[in-house]
């Protein structure tokens, strides 16, 4: 209890002392009424300051706005990479142009001894306006991309000019919805531009292939999702703008399925598939004919002639498909493909069976000057490389230089020997080798010299050969942006 009060105490007079040395403090440091004044004086001033920076900053802030709203609402127009381009400045909406030129000159070395039946005995050395386009692509909407395009060139001889394709898509990621008339995603080959692939033409058994269903100017509506490392695309197709007119046009679909299995740094792999359908082929006369033909040029168009056809075959349906596959280690590419191709006869007789014709190439490039070529996420399909040191010769930059190979085989026979005659079919076998050098001066600018060695082999209903063997040499310039 003592203890108590005496800490009590203590507390006390430490709290009084406490207390006299904060008076006396105060009683030494109290500002006079001047000093008071002084203080407000000040603070009144820091106050008027401090609100004139906040004006300030309100009017550079609404200046700022309307300098970016003004931005937005800007159209800019520009050349970039040589393509004119004029988009809205918040992006909704955009316009560009393209144009596209091949010239083709083809020198091709036939015997001059081949029987008067054989097909394609003198074919056309020359040139040819492969492609010669102009179109308009861009952006609307954000959301809907759209594209038209006309082509005057031709195979074998100039076009009057056609509609090429013409669409509107819709993007909501990862899907893409098309419709109009365009080339459906089809394959490996097929959906590569032409503008940068390894040869003038695509491999004959791609091109047969594409063609029971796809190919340019097919109407169709489309549906793909693409991811990172894959892409699904189906379609709904129909005849082709600007064919004639038919009693019922042609009902197919078509689909592909690819992805990259294994990617690293500087390669890649790919593999796919893909398939048609005809569903309802084209009716062409009123009694009720429903022919298909599968059939190709041999991987030039400078001489329209196809030296293998089916023939036109009464057919209730047709189908196809294909397998893909493609290897990529920095600079070198090889990719390949196989078909096959199946047509049901319309009204078969007995002991005559549906005709199966196949195909496949493989092919590969190697870029000389290190370049890769570019792997497409848009399409899973290659490009051009692209151009390091575009041509310059008082830089001492050449562009980019590529080797390129390919072989590839079209069988259209089916039972050819049979002993019913009207169930061969005598298509003809046709195998090429082709070699290339491609330039690239730069990214609208490309040459190609190909060597083709050319072999087909058929026999016509009485069983002569009415095929041959040729080389050919071809030049293409091209200009396409």
């Amino acid at each position: 209890m003592m203890k108590s009060k005496a800490a009590l105490r203590g507390v006390l007079i430490a709290g009084a002392s406490l207390l006299a040395f904060a008076g006396t403090a105060h009683a030494q440091t109290a500002p006079t009424p001047e000093q008071q004044q002084a203080r407000i004086e000040a603070l009144e001033a820091q106050l008027e300051a401090l609100s004139q920076q906040i004006a300030d900053l309100k009017a550079a802030t609404a200046a700022s706005l309307k300098d970016v709203r003004a931005a937005q609402a800007q159209t800019t127009v520009s050349i970039a990479g040589g393509k004119p381009s004029i988009a809205s400045g918040d992006g909704a909406f955009s316009a560009n142009i393209h144009a596209v030129m091949q010239l083709d000159a083809t020198w091709y070395d036939q015997d001059h001894n081949l029987p008067a039946n054989a097909v394609g005995r003198d074919l056309n050395s020359g040139t040819n306006f492969r492609r010669a386009r102009l179109g308009v692509d861009g952006k609307a909407f954000k959301n809907f991309d759209y594209g038209v395009l006309l082509d005057f060139g031709g195979s074998g001889t100039d076009g009057a000019g056609q509609l090429q394709e013409i669409y509107l898509q819709y993007n909501y990621a990862p899907f893409k919805v098309k419709v109009g008339a365009f080339a459906p995603n089809l394959g490996l080959e097929d959906a590569a531009s032409t503008n940068g692939s390894l040869f003038p033409e695509r491999a004959a058994p791609a091109e047969a292939a594409r063609g029971l269903a796809g190919a340019d100017r097919r109407i169709a509506a489309q549906v793909q999702a693409v991811g990172e490392r894959w892409i699904v695309s189906g379609a709904v197709t129909g005849a082709k703008a600007g064919d004639g007119a038919t009693f019922d046009e042609q009902l197919a679909y078509v689909g592909r399925v690819a992805f990259v299995p294994f990617k690293g740094y500087d390669w890649l792999t790919h593999v796919g598939v893909n398939a048609s359908l005809v569903a309802q082929p084209a009716q062409t006369a009123a009694g009720g004919a429903y022919p298909i033909t599968i059939e190709d040029r041999p991987e030039l168009r400078t001489d329209g002639t196809r030296l293998v056809s089916s023939g036109a075959i009464d057919s209730s349906g047709a189908r196809h498909y294909g397998f893909e596959l493609a290897a990529q280690k920095q600079n070198f590419l090889i990719q390949g493909e196989y078909f096959n191709i199946a047509l049901d006869r319309r009204n078969r007789p007995a002991n005559v069976t549906d005709p199966k014709f196949s195909g496949w190439y493989v092919e590969g490039g190697w870029v000389l000057t290190g370049e890769s070529r570019r792997y497409n996420p848009a399409n899973f399909a290659f490009d051009a490389p692209s151009i390091d040191n575009p041509f310059d010769p008082k830089a001492g930059k050449w562009g980019a230089w590529e080797l390129a190979a390919r072989y590839s085989v079209l069988d259209l026979n089916h039972h050819e020997y049979s002993a019913v005659a009207a169930d061969r079919v005598r298509g003809g076998l046709q195998e090429i080798t082709t070699v290339g050098l491609n330039w690239f001066p730069n990214s609208v600018t490309k040459f190609s010299l190909d060597y083709l060695n050319v072999d087909v082999d058929r026999r016509d209903a009485a069983g002569a050969q009415i095929g041959q063997s040729y080389k050919a040499f071809n030049l293409r310039s091209q200009y396409a942006f």
